[in-house]
């Protein structure tokens, strides 16, 4: 079990539109996340201690 927070961009907010409505399909956003999420980061996940609170996943804080 992992202590991370859970990642989910797909979720709509509460009050304001989706990040879906807000970026145009080819923003340069859009490929940041593709690429962060095709990196292998399983040796930050590994040496994560997992004290305190449950924390943010290396890929949101990238």
């Amino acid at each position: 079990m992992s202590n991370f927070r859970q990642v989910d961009r797909q979720t709509d907010f509460l009050l304001p539109p989706s990040v879906d409505e807000w970026l145009p399909e080819r923003h340069l956003a859009r490929f940041v996340v593709e690429v962060i999420d095709r990196l292998d980061l399983s040796c930050m996940v590994k040496s994560y201690r997992g004290s305190g609170s449950a924390s943010y996943h290396p890929s949101v804080l990238l």
